[in-house]
């Protein structure tokens, strides 16, 4: 059993996205030109929010937010310490400094406490992730914000459509990060990233930042970069985003299904919070046994894959901050305890049977 699939064999999908192609290849536009245009306007409406820019890939859309709210080398930035390392990257490539908290150990989002906790006289920045799916709850987190004066961007790269309290992910801090990798509940087929906020003079920064620091050809303002969502991934993100709802729908049925089959068999399975929409980017369980119960799913013919199995901190790239095994005791353990099941839209939900009994053995 595969962990993922794309599931591109339908016909009518099929002929959408060769209709797409076909209409950017008789435009003969490939980059900065009206599909991307519509999908930004369609994309920000969705979400809620009042502007979107595409860019190139999630942590492009990390990188030039926090470039342009601001963010300066030097400066703290709080994240979360469970995540996937593209959070701390960006951070890092500003030259400012990561600064780790743990996480809620039921909803794997960023603990408020302890965010409040870690703010000092340095910190810019707090970049909490909607993790797996589950939205973080950003109330908390604005309100510590205007408290101190600091910026919110929301690394939504796997919540596309997750709402808290009935507001979507993209429209509730300062700007939100999205990538869409191709496995994304709203994926392209390549690279591709994107922003949301309701802040325009913040939006018109990060257009110019993708395009050379350019808004106008040949004369550039500022220092930029090469990070523009072409025509052709647009135009199939446009195919994908009206399908988005019911494929989360989808997703939220095989979650409630695999609940069920797992119940009562030792198995930590996912929380989704009070007033949270939970989307299931993954299906990500916990077990004291992660790699004896990964060997019995593999022998069973069933992928399944672990997201991350080394805590940030640990990692050799952020070596030079200096932090040790122990430092986050919760981030090292769900490192060692995570595993995410099969999980895909149109996935039969007999492949939950059978994961649940594979691992019932």
């Amino acid at each position: 059993m595969k962990f993922f699939d794309l599931n591109l064999s339908d016909p009518a999908l099929r002929g959408e996205l060769d209709g797409a192609y076909g209409r950017v290849m008789d435009s003969g536009w490939m980059i900065l030109g009206p599909e991307l245009a519509a999908f930004e306007t369609e994309f920000a409406a969705w979400c809620g929010a009042s502007h979107a820019v595409g860019v190139g890939n999630g942590l492009d859309a990390l990188t030039l937010t926090l470039r342009a709210a601001g963010v300066e080398a030097g400066a703290e930035v709080i994240v979360p310490a469970h995540t996937f390392a593209a959070t701390w990257m960006a951070v890092e490539a500003l030259g400012a400094v990561p600064v780790p908290v743990e996480v809620d150990d039921r909803t794997y989002t960023l603990d408020a406490a302890a965010c409040a906790a870690a703010v000092s006289d340095r910190t810019a920045a707090i970049v909490p992730v909607s993790l797996y799916g589950h939205p973080v709850n950003l109330d908390p987190l604005m309100a510590l914000a205007r408290r101190h004066g600091l910026f919110v961007l929301e690394d939504a790269a796997q919540s596309h459509g997750a709402s808290f309290q009935g507001r979507r992910t993209g429209a509730g801090a300062h700007a939100t990060a999205f990538s869409f990798y191709p496995t994304k509940n709203l994926g392209a087929l390549g690279d591709a990233g994107a922003v949301t906020t309701n802040d325009a003079a913040l939006a018109e920064r990060i257009r110019r930042l993708r395009n050379y620091g350019s808004d106008q050809k040949y004369v550039h303002q500022t220092l930029g970069v090469n990070s523009r969502l072409d025509e052709l991934q647009a135009a199939f993100l446009r195919v994908f985003l009206p399908r988005l709802d019911t494929a989360n729908d989808q997703r939220r049925a095989l979650a409630g299904a695999y609940d069920a089959a797992l119940a009562g068999c030792g198995l930590t399975t996912p929380t989704q919070a009070p007033g949270a929409r939970h989307v299931y980017h993954l299906y990500v369980v916990r077990s004291p046994d992660r790699d004896a119960l990964q060997a019995r799913l593999r022998a069973a013919g069933i992928e399944s894959l672990i997201h991350y199995p080394i805590a940030c901190h640990l990692q050799a790239a952020f070596a030079h901050r200096g932090f040790k095994r122990g430092d986050f005791p919760l981030a090292e353990a769900l490192a060692d305890e995570v595993l995410s099941l099969p999980l895909w839209p149109a996935m039969p939900v007999g492949n939950v049977e059978q994961v649940a009994r594979a691992i019932r053995a």
